[in-house]
């Protein structure tokens, strides 16, 4: 957890044994017993981290990206605040549900589609076409939205993903997105957006998650972060040479007031991303509820949010308490940092032979022998909107006091 090391970082021991009596006591209060898991997002966590994304933006918008909530009345609250504005969405079907149900009615879907049951639902409605933009990198993108219309009466928006990867020593370092790497690319690809009917360009994207999405300040890996902080530095400049060049090719042909958002960064690059003047938005999720792959950055100090609830079932030995499933793995290259983390009570850990399970989940540690059969541990997952795909509702925690239990997406029959 971050730099802090005293009883107020929240990764302190200290910390987590407080949290766990908050989280106790909050459970008692309860009507009746919870199923579990149990799924708690501690709301002055997250109305903390909101403000800290606000002031790292330092007056730039910040689009809230879906992918990482994904519970609605979560990102209603986070888009009630001055600093927020829009949604990232992760498919069209999502952008389409968000517009019907105004959670947000300016809609950014993040990566291109081909979903043609989506597509038809957009280009037959005015009020959800003037609402959402489409995400491409491809002419073969626009086919895919023509192949579905009769009538090209409903103009549909586009915004460009333009690859913001570092290039060096003719590698290229970052996420494998978007085939654009220079204007000349763009160019080509928004001549021929701003040719077809029933088409409007309205800007352009760049995602440097070599920057935004990776630790830079890991404790136990002090090199490591070292080079990560150095690749950071080179990224940025190499990507703002490149934003400039193409956002003059895009100006030079849609003119000055033609490029309505340049969309670009997540939670680990806020301030570097809006220092952009190209940019004029930025993207943030993560940062709201903080997983623990957001725990090392130099840039934030993290304060977790989302946690979840697994009762201990059995005690094989004094040593070793079961908790009940667990295994709530984040998606990524299979590695340690995408396994759950027992956190409260502190002094727990996974068993490197059987890890995060599917039905059961040893732990052992200093706090192992003190757990008894039915108490809750409560444990982090590394990704933050995975989450809630585990689990109907949320229990929303404030002081020592569940306030309110919201439906995720699950909770609402939804599958994006």
């Amino acid at each position: 957890m971050g730099r802090g090391t005293g009883p107020g970082d929240p990764g302190s021991a200290a910390a987590r044994s407080r949290l766990w009596a908050r989280l106790d006591a909050a459970v008692r209060g309860l009507a009746a017993p919870p199923s579990t898991p149990l799924l708690v997002v501690d709301l002055d966590a997250v109305d903390a981290n909101a403000a800290d994304l606000e002031r790292r933006a330092g007056g730039t918008p910040l689009r809230l990206a879906s992918k990482s909530v994904r519970v609605p009345a979560l990102m209603r609250r986070a888009l009630a605040r001055d600093g927020f504005h829009g949604v990232l969405a992760y498919t069209l079907a999502e952008a389409l549900w968000l517009e019907e149900h105004e959670v947000a009615d300016d809609l950014l879907v993040a990566y291109p589609t081909v979903d043609r049951a989506a597509l038809g639902e957009l280009v037959v409605s005015p009020r959800a076409a003037a609402r959402v933009t489409l995400m491409v990198d491809d002419v073969a993108h626009l086919d895919v939205v023509d192949s579905v219309r009769s009538s090209r009466a409903v103009p549909v928006r586009v915004a460009i993903d333009v690859d913001a990867g570092l290039q060096v020593g003719g590698r290229h370092v970052g996420p494998k997105r978007s085939p654009l790497r220079d204007a000349a690319g763009v160019l080509a690809l928004a001549r021929e957006v701003v040719a077809r009917p029933g088409f409007t360009l309205v800007g352009a994207m760049t995602y440097e998650g070599q920057v935004a999405g990776v630790p830079d300040d890991v404790p136990t890996a002090r090199a490591r972060s070292l080079a990560v902080r150095r690749l950071k530095s080179a990224s940025v400049a190499q990507l703002g040479e490149r934003r400039r060049a193409v956002r003059d090719a895009l100006v030079d042909l849609v003119g000055p007031d033609g490029l309505e958002l340049w969309n670009a960064g997540g939670s680990g690059s806020v301030e570097a991303s809006a220092a952009d003047p190209v940019v004029t938005e930025v993207a943030a999720g993560s940062g709201l509820l903080v997983p623990t792959l957001f725990d090392h950055y130099r840039s934030f100090e993290p304060r977790p949010a989302a946690f979840f609830g697994l009762p201990v079932t059995r005690r094989p030995s004094p040593d070793v308490a079961t908790v009940h499933g667990g295994g709530l793995v984040a998606s990524g290259a299979a590695g340690a940092d995408r396994l759950p983390t027992p956190w409260a009570p502190p002094g727990l850990r996974l068993t490197g032979l059987e890890g995060a399970g599917e039905v059961q989940t040893p732990l052992v540690g200093p706090s192992a022998p003190m757990l008894a059969i039915g108490d809750l541990v409560w444990f982090r997952h590394a990704k933050s909107g995975e989450l809630f795909e585990h689990a109907r509702t949320v229990h929303l925690l404030s002081g020592d006091r569940f306030v309110e239990e919201v439906e995720t997406y699950r909770g609402l029959g939804l599958a994006f």
